[in-house]
């Protein structure tokens, strides 16, 4: 690590212009959240293995920002030589850096791996000390890493029809049409599952997505995807050239930018510019509609530099919105992707308990006594955080479309499930343990949906305080999943419902409450959250959202429950306004663990509900188990009563 540190000081120090500060972002060239592994830069230089921070790197510095999910994490992963800043906590990485760097000071960043909000903002943060942004025009940490992985060649595939709902030709008509509002003649997606949602393709060049390292542009007439041609078949290649997508080389996206700025790129398509489109000619209106569209959130710097910033329309990208509001075939896919993979849950904790019991001697998962501690006769019987997780996907690889997971199982024991986004290894997890809480946050990725699911169990005597805590957990889960709300509202004003249970003791949790999530694709999906984060996108019927307050005690335990939800319309006795209510259908199904819930902490409504969920458990996932599960969810989704 200090080799790489010196490496890339060296570096700076002969760049022209040398450069104060480095800038070292998680993203790649699309602004992915998960990264292949020749892209993650970050990691490498900082050794910090969290999916979301940057690194900055000085003359005689080294500082790490991330968020509250992983500052446990960055703390037992940093070396001496770095400083973790904490996002919420410490200043913000444009504010210290316009602050402690010197007057007139260049900090460098490939401008590949930078959104142009991001470039943007710290623009205008370095312009009183006349800072300046140097744009690298090649990536200092890859000039270091010498063992960097090398890029993969994996083979491109059809979404079909029948998974997808939305053909490519509807898709490409819809945008069209977006683009005529606003008057752009073009648009660039650089979002990898963007590029897969529109074209229906899919992949496999990043873990846990399954996405193509591809750029696309749409034209008024045209349309592009720029890919490593290696992995297109001719199956794919057929899909695209019919409806009428050029296949380009990935690199050539530099040039056709440029040639786009200029109004050159349709000219220069193998396809006639003046083609009719959709049953109608768009060349006649194409020069009043002379705006670029890119979306500054998404959209990397370097791509931006090749426009005219007064001929770019910055805004969100259209398929945000359009990938998120979900259609009827890729709702249906979601609802039975769940019950397979609750199914897969249910199994798998049939498993756990049983093991629990027979290797640790505990009173297992409805039994609440101390466990009889056995003789550790064969150490080849121990489970850890990992082997146990390695069973759980066993469970979901057995299910039909199973593709993979859809992020690293975070599967863990006592003061590791404290640390929110905790991925164990091999060498380092720890053993489970009867006496201590179980966290395991997982989810699969299945050619007709993508899963979510958290559950908090208990295999010994849960303490009075573990089960408040995880009383209040559940009645914040519950509140947000009964939530009714009327159109326009959007996931910053309902956060509160998940929290106001864990405030009225004095308690709360450093994440959002929900996320969007993709329909095999990726599991983390915008525009909209449940956040105490503001983000002003409403909610929609036919979105899915996620359900997942915690609560986290550090150096002891931690406790999140989660469901996926889709958004749909409620019927209401009234409607106010006329605008319409809506309300959440859960998808996921598997118990809650009676056995860590404080009943007197519930009120009569919230036992009904958790009656009514666990007998929906039960009826739904009993074709799914043998005569052994079927007995022991029977027993798990026992109603309950005040």
């Amino acid at each position: 690590m200090e080799d790489t540190l010196c490496a890339l000081r060296s570096l700076m120090a002969s760049h022209s212009p040398p450069l104060d500060a480095l800038v070292v972002p998680s993203e790649d060239y699309h602004q992915s959240e998960y990264v292949s592994a020749r892209d993650m830069r970050r990691q490498f230089v900082s050794g910090f293995t969290g999916s979301a921070g940057l690194a900055l790197v000085t003359k005689n510095e080294a500082r790490l920002w991330t968020d509250g999910r992983y500052f446990l994490q960055a703390e037992q992963e940093l070396s001496d030589q770095w400083k973790l800043m904490r996002i919420g906590e410490d200043p913000a990485v444009d504010t210290w850096m316009a602050d402690n760097l010197p007057k007139e000071a260049s900090i460098g960043v490939d401008p590949w791996c930078i959104s142009i909000d991001t470039a943007q903002r710290w623009e205008r943060a370095f312009a009183e000390k006349k800072q300046k942004l140097v744009q690298t025009t090649r990536n200092l940490v890859d000039e270091v890493w010498i063992n960097r992985p090398p890029a993969e060649v994996n083979a491109v595939i059809v979404h079909p029809m029948k998974f997808a709902g939305r053909s490519v030709a509807d898709k490409l008509k819809d945008l069209r049409k977006k683009l005529a509002q606003e008057q752009a003649r073009g648009i660039i997606f650089t979002a990898l599952d963007e590029v897969a949602w529109l074209y229906n393709i899919r992949g496999s060049d990043v873990a846990y997505c399954p996405v193509v390292h591809a750029f696309a542009i749409v034209t008024s007439n045209s349309a592009f995807i720029y890919v490593d041609k290696r992995k297109v078949s001719v199956e794919v290649q057929t899909q695209l050239m019919e409806n009428e997508i050029e296949i380009r080389e990935y690199k050539d996206v530099s040039s056709d930018v440029t040639l786009l700025a200029t109004d050159e790129l349709d000219a220069k398509a193998t396809n006639e510019t003046d083609k009719s489109v959709n049953g109608e000619h768009h060349r006649a209106q194409e020069n009043s509609n002379d705006h670029i569209w890119v979306d500054p959130g998404s959209c990397c710097y370097a791509l931006y530099a090749k426009l005219n910033p007064d001929m770019v329309l910055l805004q969100q990208s259209p398929l945000a919105l359009s990938k998120a509001l979900k259609n009827s075939v890729e709702l249906d896919g979601l609802k039975k992707a769940h019950i397979r993979d609750g199914a897969a849950v249910v199994q798998y904790l049939v498993w756990l308990d049983k093991k629990m019991q027979d290797i640790y001697g505990a009173s297992g998962y409805f039994l609440e006594k101390d466990s009889v501690k056995k003789e550790k006769h064969l150490q080849s019987l121990k489970l850890t955080e990992v082997t146990v997780s390695d069973q759980l996907e066993g469970f979901r690889a057995s299910k039909e479309h199973f593709r993979g997971l859809s992020f690293p199982t975070i599967s863990s024991v006592g003061p590791n499930a404290a640390i929110i986004h905790y991925s164990p290894k091999a060498e380092t997890c720890a053993e489970l343990d009867p006496d201590k809480i179980y966290l395991f946050d997982s989810g699969a990725q299945y050619l007709d949906g993508t899963t979510d699911i958290t559950r908090t169990v208990h295999f010994g005597k849960p303490s009075a305080h573990e089960k408040a805590c995880y009383t209040a957990v559940l009645k914040g889960h519950i509140a947000l999943g009964n939530a009714r709300f009327p159109n326009g509202t959007n996931g910053h004003a309902l956060d509160i419902l998940a929290r106001i249970p864990l405030w009225k003791d004095g308690l709360d949790y450093r994440h959002g409450t929900g996320h969007g999530i993709g329909s095999y694709l990726n599991v983390h999906e915008g525009p909209h959250l449940i956040s105490f984060r503001p983000r002003n996108v409403p909610l929609q019927s036919s979105m899915t959202v996620t359900d997942e307050p915690g609560y986290y005690e550090d150096g002891k335990f931690g406790i999140r429950l989660e469901n996926v939800l889709i958004i749909e319309e409620a019927n209401t006795k009234f409607n106010f306004g006329d605008k319409g209510y809506l309300s959440f259908e859960h998808i996921t199904w598997a118990p809650y663990q009676v056995k860590l819930i404080d009943l007197n902490l519930l009120n009569p409504d919230e036992i009904n509900w958790l009656n009514s969920y666990h007998s929906a458990c039960r009826d739904i996932l009993a074709p799914y188990m043998d005569e052994v599960e079927n007995a022991w969810l029977k027993k798990a989704t026992e109603p309950v009563g005040a």
